[in-house]
């Protein structure tokens, strides 16, 4: 796998490639017995990856900022697909607070959780701080979702478990992960100013989503719990996601236009990694065009995915009672 593959399109090992659609990749695959939630799930690759998998037969529950967006989303995929199944809760990963809301509303629906996907994110944004007083980039794009992610875990483990049914989790991370601040991750410098950069920002905080399925595996795998965590890069698509660099994008998606994908093969991965039965009992791994692929040396150093998860849970517990 490699600049040809992306190119050609040529299918990999799994018989998939940068070709290859959601559709596709999900092709004849039944869902009917499985509850997903996605983040961000009411546009871009997100509001794909919700179409197909309603078309497999599983009931989605699109976790969106914006719930106007998401109904709309909710109301234009139901058009096509009377029989689909989409709830629509309200999930502002930058807030903790939004995160323990969405939670509870969602457990208070009494329903199975078979598949999480930590779908949405915010790209390139100038420095700003959340509603609790961290770099945006990293609140939303790993912060939110790692706790998110704790406090649905009994209840996919409860799921897997009464069902005997494979649970998964999937983090949609980025290329991007390779091109991050020279240590990794700032630990000691995550609200810096000063030291902010945009582009490095974001690539923490991608690479801080692959760190977190590879640690979050690891220690399932030692529980003995039959969940798979695993993380993808979707590829280059020009969505909503790329709205603070939308003109500094498009020229160069001019000079790269061979490398670019349709919504429906961006989402492909996705909806790969969550429903295809030969990845039952795959875990830990990054994705890319639908095949196992090797992320970054930071990617894959497990001190460092330890370090981020201790960072991140004493991060949680001090904003939660502070």
């Amino acid at each position: 796998m490699g600049i040809l593959s992306l190119i050609s399109g040529w299918p990999g090992p799994s018989g998939f490639g940068s070709a290859s659609t959601a559709e596709q990749v999900s092709e004849s695959i039944d869902a009917s017995a499985l509850t997903v939630i996605i983040t961000g799930g009411a546009s871009g690759i997100g509001l794909e990856t919700t179409r197909v998998l309603t078309m497999r037969g599983a009931h989605v529950i699109i976790a969106a900022r914006n719930t106007k967006a998401a109904n709309e989303a909710k109301q234009a995929i139901l058009k096509n697909n009377d029989n689909a199944k989409i709830d629509v809760l309200e999930l502002d990963l930058s807030s903790l607070n939004s995160v323990n809301a969405f939670v509870h509303t969602f457990k208070a629906l009494n329903l199975p959780l078979n598949i999480l996907i930590n779908n949405a994110g915010v790209m390139f944004c100038p420095y700003q701080l959340s509603q609790d007083g961290i770099e945006m980039q990293f609140a939303t794009n790993h912060l939110g979702h790692f706790h998110l992610t704790n406090l649905l875990l009994d209840k996919m483990k409860e799921t897997a478990a009464r069902t005997g049914i494979e649970g998964r989790i999937v983090n949609l991370s980025s290329i991007a992960h390779r091109y991050t601040y020279e240590q990794g991750i700032v630990f000691d410098k995550i609200n810096d100013k000063d030291s902010y950069s945009e582009k490095k920002a974001y690539g923490q905080s991608k690479l801080a989503n692959i760190l977190h399925a590879n640690e979050l595996s690891r220690r399932l795998q030692e529980e003995g719990v039959n969940i798979t965590v695993n993380s993808v890069h979707p590829g280059l698509i020009m969505t909503d996601l790329m709205r603070h660099s939308f003109l500094r994008m498009r020229i160069f998606k001019l000079f790269t236009y061979i490398f670019w994908k349709t919504v429906p093969q961006g989402a492909a991965t996705s909806c790969y990694v969550a429903l295809h039965p030969d990845l039952k009992g795959v875990s830990g791994k990054y994705f890319q065009d639908c095949n196992e692929y090797t992320a970054s040396n930071f990617a894959t150093h497990r001190e460092l995915a330890k370090k981020l998860w201790d960072y991140s849970q004493n991060l949680v517990n001090s904003l939660q009672h502070s």
